[in-house]
């Protein structure tokens, strides 16, 4: 296991060629459908920012969304076929080109975004300005592209469970891309953290934070070891422990927050959503997470980890040549922490 890969200094602006590689599928699946493919580089809308992408941060969004799981999801992604052909939300990358209207940046600046449905696993992509942030010199662009999603959502998820100093927190799922940061920033709130994580990630789990950490195969919610009634916040990412035994995990006035979760094949983590408004009580309560893209988030993020006061957990990082095998690593749900492909 990798943490913050050596830093790069910036590479020079490039004009696009009229094509571009890029990692595309053309019907809903598993790794087997995404294929190597030749494409026009896109142009940028007026507000829009083009990326010569230099690293892409991959994450379980990215697989649900190749196989369009749950079925719910192509209601908005493409009914047959994903809209966006190209998966890849989180890009670190330099300026090459933008719209009339953008201010605030120039050509051959270094950025961080997180891009919305997908087009990061391309020579280059398209992102909104508005959702750009400049990468910080001492950050390399894989570490950056770790941050976006990731981060977002487990600060957002904090922010939602009311997570301040003195807390103590439960994160059950806190070995993948969204529980090591949960881990992390909850600690530097100064919370006591709790961790449920796979046995091979347990010392890792302390190595970033949690005071106290469990195998989950072996220990549960309301077992002697995570007592009933301990916690103010429990921040669910796994999504498999019954939401009566999470409202029993919390003290009065605690939250838990479900950042995703267990469903079915047509609505997947929606009843589980819906459930949990009829079993949230004014003194535990159990809210649902629809983490989005927040650049000033993000500047955060970018600032605590060139302090050093968080870091991007990378389990390994894939050249563009191998995207695919990056896809179907995440795709299986066993990677603790982060998977990214650098762009040669």
């Amino acid at each position: 296991m990798t943490t913050n890969p050596p830093m790069a200094e910036s590479a020079a602006p490039h004009v696009p060629n009229e094509t571009m590689r890029a990692w595309a599928q053309q019907r809903y699946g598993g790794p087997e459908t995404v294929e190597p493919v030749r494409v026009p580089v896109p142009t940028p809308g007026p507000a829009d920012l083009l990326l010569r992408v230099r690293a892409c941060g991959i994450h379980a969004g990215d697989a649900r969304l190749m196989r369009g799981d749950p079925a719910l999801v192509r209601l908005a992604f493409g009914i047959r076929r994903p809209r966006t052909a190209t998966r890849g939300i989180d890009v670190a990358g330099t300026v090459v080109a933008m719209g009339a209207a953008v201010t605030g940046f120039r050509i051959g600046d270094e950025v961080v975004a997180e891009i919305g449905v997908g087009g990061g696993l391309a020579e280059y992509a398209i992102i909104p300005a508005a959702r750009a942030v400049s990468r910080p010199a001492r950050i390399s662009p894989a570490v950056a592209a770790a941050l976006p999603v990731s981060g977002g959502t487990a600060w957002q998820a904090l922010d939602a469970a009311g997570v301040h100093s003195g807390s103590r927190v439960l994160v059950i799922g806190a070995s993948g891309g969204v529980g090591t940061y949960t881990v992390q920033l909850a600690a530097q709130r100064g919370a006591e953290v709790w961790a449920l994580a796979g046995e091979r990630a347990l010392d890792l789990m302390t190595d970033i934070g949690a005071a106290h950490a469990f195998d989950y195969r072996r220990v549960q919610p309301g077992s002697p070891e995570i007592p009933a009634e301990s916690f103010d916040a429990v921040i669910d990412i796994a999504g498999t422990v019954p939401l009566s035994a999470l409202r029993g995990l919390l003290r009065d006035g605690g939250t838990v927050v479900l950042v995703s979760g267990a469903g079915g094949k047509i609505l997947g983590p929606m009843g589980r959503m819906l459930k949990a408004v009829f079993l949230s009580r004014r003194r535990r309560r159990i809210r649902s997470l629809a983490a989005t893209a927040k650049p000033e988030i993000l500047a955060q993020l970018l600032e605590l980890t060139a302090q050093g006061t968080i870091r991007p957990v990378i389990e390994r990082t894939y050249p563009f040549h191998a995207a695919r095998d990056a896809l179907a690593h995440v795709d299986a749900g066993h990677a603790v922490g982060k998977v990214v492909v650098t762009v040669e």
